[in-house]
């Protein structure tokens, strides 16, 4: 299968490369590098002995997108470029409106024009909004409580109209839970441009003394310990789960809405727990406030996958920790 990965010199792109290429599939990378850099190129072929190519450009260029997709001979796409950070996302709306929404209509423009109507979409777990049950299963209500939550609940809508519309449609948005770690070699993992804005990478750069705290953002949640409880998922796992959901298309059409995520929920002070074991390292913190469109707790029924897809996320939090601070090592000597 030849797939193009918009985004895919990001964080979970390489990752799903990698595993996508050991499967014998052939990958092209689609990406502007705002959150990103190309030496992951160089990387990849290391830990795959293969090259990937990368088109340079901005997935609101149709034209550029659709001159891909023909060059190349692409049967299918794994849509993963995006703004995704939530607070940025409550200062800057228009910016995610635009990059997410607006990015993914040209997709999916140039994808009709290429007669190219197989896309596994990045969606988050964001979509559900504020929980009304846990663990989250794909029938809970949707109702996004931020920007970035809405954006991607906007295209899931439009995938969902677009299916509807045409049988040709095969989509699957695989709403992610929180994604962490890093591969197994310690050379690719999440090394955000500029201040991380997800947990692990952060407590991560504490750890390492790259930054001198790691800033909480409550304690008074209704929850064990008063911090955030998340389902914390391995990249490698959430990878494998891409590929699971391309083999799941080869035989299903329309559009389908699929949770990944282990079905357990980790505080934020478990993970700087788990974290200071990996790493040997202390994880000094501050206590700040709530950051708006935060909900307590977030944690996912991923049934749906396991029948669906024949996937289920394997591995743990230590595992999760361990491979996130080999990685940072290797950061910190480049």
């Amino acid at each position: 299968m030849k797939v193009l990965l918009t985004g895919g010199t990001g964080y979970i792109g390489s990752h799903t490369a990698v595993v996508l290429s050991q499967l014998g599939h052939e990958v092209v990378l689609y990406d502007n590098l705002s959150n990103s850099r190309d030496a992951v190129l160089k990387t990849l072929a290391k830990i795959t002995g293969r090259h990937f190519p990368l088109v340079r450009g901005d997935v609101r260029d149709t034209e550029l997108l659709r001159n891909a997709l023909a060059s190349y001979g692409i049967d299918t796409v794994i849509h993963f470029a995006g703004l995704k950070a939530v607070g940025e996302s409550v200062v800057k709306p228009i910016d995610y409106y635009a990059n997410n929404v607006q990015g993914t209509i040209s997709l999916l423009q140039a994808m009709q024009a290429q007669q190219v109507k197989t896309l596994v979409f990045s969606s988050s777990a964001t979509v559900y909004g504020q929980p009304q049950y846990l663990p989250l299963d794909e029938n809970h209500p949707t109702g996004a409580t931020n920007p970035y939550g809405r954006s991607k609940l906007h295209i899931e809508e439009m995938l969902s109209d677009a299916a509807s519309s045409d049988a040709d449609w095969r989509i699957a948005s695989l709403r992610y839970f929180n994604p962490v770690g890093a591969h197994e070699s310690g050379l690719i993992g999440e090394n955000p441009n500029g201040a991380p804005s997800n947990l692990m990478p952060y407590i991560a750069q504490v750890a390492a003394g790259q930054r001198s705290e790691l800033r909480i953002f409550g304690n008074d949640y209704p929850t064990p310990d008063g911090t955030g409880v998340r389902d914390y998922i391995h990249v490698m796992d959430l990878a494998e789960g891409h590929a699971a959901a391309l083999k799941f298309l080869n035989q299903a059409s329309g559009w389908h809405a699929i949770n990944l995520g282990t079905g357990k929920g980790c505080s934020v002070l478990e993970m700087v727990c788990a974290f200071k074991k990996a790493s040997n390292r202390q994880v000094p913190y501050r206590v700040d406030t709530r950051r708006i469109g935060d909900v307590a707790a977030c944690y996912a029924n991923p049934t749906k996958a396991a029948e669906l897809l024949n996937w289920k996320a394997k591995r743990t939090v230590d595992e999760m920790c361990a491979s996130t601070w080999q990685f940072q090592q290797t950061v910190e000597i480049e």
